[in-house]
């Protein structure tokens, strides 16, 4: 297969020598026999930047090939014109070398691809080869005039007009011509249309100079325009190559002029043609490579956004699939946390155990917490880099949340042995829009943080509510005579995932996540956060927080009443754990609730429609009919029935999964590991609704 289309290659470039050499051999003998001045100069000769634009084109063996006939058709061609052969020789080498330099300089220009793709490029190939030409003309007038006795200054200006205006045109087009590019970025116009747009410059060009004043060169413009802004640059350069085919030799024959030409010479005619040529040629060459260019860059933009837009996807997709990880980790060991803690509870409260007893089974349930930590700051950590965290502000006051989290940590500090004193400066009954249990997380993962780094000393914290100019202010410093750290470490200090080093994490433990979600927090509440510290001096954690203005008695809305601890009512629990559903019978029997169970969401709505129940506490994931399907088919019940409160018992617990448990007709959420006395309240808060 690799040889045939080898061989078809071959085959085409041997077509395309032929073709080649043929038209090197018939503008030559056009320009050679229809062009010459009285002292024998053609005022027409592109055959040299033709015979450049083809060394450019072929491998080695055909380049070599090609250039023999050049140089044959060179010698023939003057031999036959009767030139004497020292000026055959002028010609023959000066040509043969200014092809071979053309071919350098325009290779040079293009960077070895032998092609024109930009203005630029075209305007490169065109400005370093004129100086070749020039440099030629020069050296052939030259020897001409110390030959033949020529004048030099005569044959310089004719010899530098032909190859300059000839090169300007052929070197370009013919380089446009032998790319196998493209070019067009729309779909390619149908043969017919092609021929159609060729005709009308054929037919322009004929309007214009098929008469003896060409008063209508104008009209040449439009149609080559037209050809190049639909058949893009091979449509400027076939237009070139025909309005010259059909104009030059109107000019060299005396056909037609321009203007007041009339009384003018045959090669300042034919100069005249060439110019007007070769602006046309190269404003609309630049037009179309202007417009190949708007439509690459257009296509390379649309190829980056469909780039983009498959990279957007699969980030969604992965970020799909983080949320579906995160939330099956989630549920995998929420649930076996809950019998873990739940039966750690029970135990504690209804079994006779020794001192030593109640030790470990407390140490059994502080690292059942411990892991419940975990598990939330790695959610947490998830839900606020993926921006899917908001803020619920209440009325509060920032001073009692420190102090009602201070008193969580006090008996964690007081084991260690660590003095934690609060002082707190401002109005405690004024209240602000804040979010308590996200400024509550704050100020338990900084504590937290200083009692964790601390084995002996103090852990104090300042608390106040300034008033400044733009609003009240709530700042916070939380300062530690633990191990401290270097400013390396302060560095990364609240980075994800970070802790000062690998050996701290060994001694003390933790996901490093606490402080980068607090910085987290911090900002998304409009916050700053910052430390200060020295290795073995300790740490000082600095937060403000602006707090806006405090409401007022009238703006704040009446405390509801508490719901009272009935322990009365039906309850039922619906888990396809049976360690879930007998720790769920074991809370709610020792607070004197009647409890039946169901295994699934089937066995869920059976129940539902033959019992009256006060409360159903309802598993999401279960085997035949999980929770959700179950909800829904409980709320399709007629009468009280399909009103009864059901709430979410699950260990799903991001907002957007409890938001689907609304959805879905539960009104209420209580997250795995389940809190009693979060069970208890929201079981009789439903009961009393």
């Amino acid at each position: 297969m690799a040889g045939r289309s080898h061989q078809g290659a071959a085959r085409r470039e041997n077509l395309l020598l032929v073709v080649l050499g043929l038209t090197y051999i018939g503008v030559f003998a056009f320009c050679d026999a229809l062009t010459r001045d009285a002292q024998g100069m053609p005022a027409l000769w592109p055959v040299n930047a033709i015979a450049a634009a083809g060394l450019l084109h072929f491998g080695r063996a055909r380049r070599f090939a090609f250039l023999a006939i050049c140089v044959v058709t060179q010698l023939v061609g003057h031999a036959l014109a009767g030139d004497p052969w020292g000026l055959v020789a002028i010609y023959t080498g000066l040509d043969t070398t200014e092809a071979v330099l053309l071919a350098a300089v325009a290779s040079r220009a293009t960077r070895g691809r032998a092609r024109i793709r930009s203005v630029r490029e075209a305007l490169l190939v065109i400005g370093t080869a004129a100086p070749v030409s020039a440099a030629m003309a020069a050296i052939g007038a030259t020897l001409t005039d110390l030959m033949l006795g020529r004048d030099f200054g005569t044959v310089f200006v004719g010899w530098l007009f032909c190859c300059v205006l000839g090169m300007a045109i052929a070197l370009p087009a013919t380089l446009v011509l032998l790319d196998d590019h493209p070019w067009t970025h729309n779909p390619r116009p149908a043969p017919w249309v092609r021929v159609g747009i060729y005709a009308l410059v054929m037919a322009a060009t004929l309007v214009a100079f098929a008469q003896a004043e060409g008063w209508m060169a104008f009209v040449v413009f439009p149609a080559a325009t037209l050809a190049a802004f639909r058949l893009g640059p091979k449509g400027a350069a076939w237009s070139a190559v025909i309005v010259a085919a059909l104009a030059m030799p109107l000019f060299a024959l005396g056909a037609t002029t321009m203007g007041e030409t009339a009384t003018w010479a045959a090669v300042d005619r034919i100069r005249l043609g060439q110019v007007f040529i070769t602006m046309m040629f190269l404003t609309t060459l630049a037009l179309a490579l202007s417009l190949y260019r708007q439509h690459r860059l257009r296509d390379l933009v649309l190829r980056r956004n469909r780039h983009l837009a498959a990279a957007r996807e699969r980030a969604q997709a992965a970020n799909r699939a983080k949320s579906e990880f995160l939330a099956t980790m989630s549920h995998e060991l929420r649930t076996p946390l809950n019998s873990v803690l739940g039966f750690a509870s029970v135990i504690d409260e209804t079994e006779d155990l020794s001192a030593e007893g109640r030790r470990r089974m407390a140490l059994i349930a502080a690292a059942g917490r411990s892991l419940v930590t975990l598990v939330d700051d790695v959610l947490e950590f998830a839900r606020l880099e993926a921006g899917r965290f908001e803020l619920t502000p209440q009325a509060a006051n920032p001073l009692v949340v420190v102090r009602e989290t201070a008193g969580i940590v006090a008996a964690a500090a007081a084991e260690k042995g660590l003095e934690l004193r609060v002082s707190a400066s401002g109005d405690e009954d004024a209240r602000f829009q804040i979010d308590p249990n996200r400024l509550r997380q704050i100020v338990l993962n900084l504590l937290n943080n200083a009692v964790k780094f601390t084995s002996q000393g103090s852990v104090r914290v300042a608390a106040e509510i300034a008033e400044e100019p733009g609003g009240h202010i709530f700042r916070l410093e939380v300062r530690d005579s633990g191990i401290g750290m270097s400013p390396a470490e302060m560095d990364r200090i609240f980075e994800r995932f970070s802790q000062a080093d690998s050996s701290i994490r060994r001694r003390f433990g933790g996901t490093g996540l606490g402080l980068a979600i607090s910085k987290s927090l911090v900002e998304l509440m409009g916050g700053q956060i910052g430390v200060e510290s020295a290795p073995g001096e300790g740490a000082t954690f600095r937060v403000s927080v602006p707090l806006g203005a405090p409401e007022t008695a009238d703006q704040r809305p009446p405390m509801a009443a508490p719901a009272a601890a009935t322990g009365t009512g039906r309850v039922l629990v619906v888990d396809d754990h049976p360690m879930n559903r007998e720790l769920c019978k074991l809370l709610l029997e020792m607070e004197g609730y009647e409890v039946a169970m169901a295994e699934d969401g089937d066995d869920a709505v059976r129940m539902a429609g033959e019992r009256d129940f006060d409360v159903i506490l309802m598993d999401i994931r279960m085997p035949r009919m999980d929770g959700l399907t179950a909800t829904r088919a409980i709320r399709a019940l007629d009468g009280r029935r399909g009103r009864t409160p059901i709430i979410a018992v699950t260990a799903e617990a991001l907002p957007e999964q409890v938001a689907r448990f609304r959805e879905a007709g539960m009104i209420d959420h209580i997250p795995k590991p389940i809190a009693q006395t979060e069970l208890y309240d929201k079981i009789n808060r439903w009961i009393e609704h």
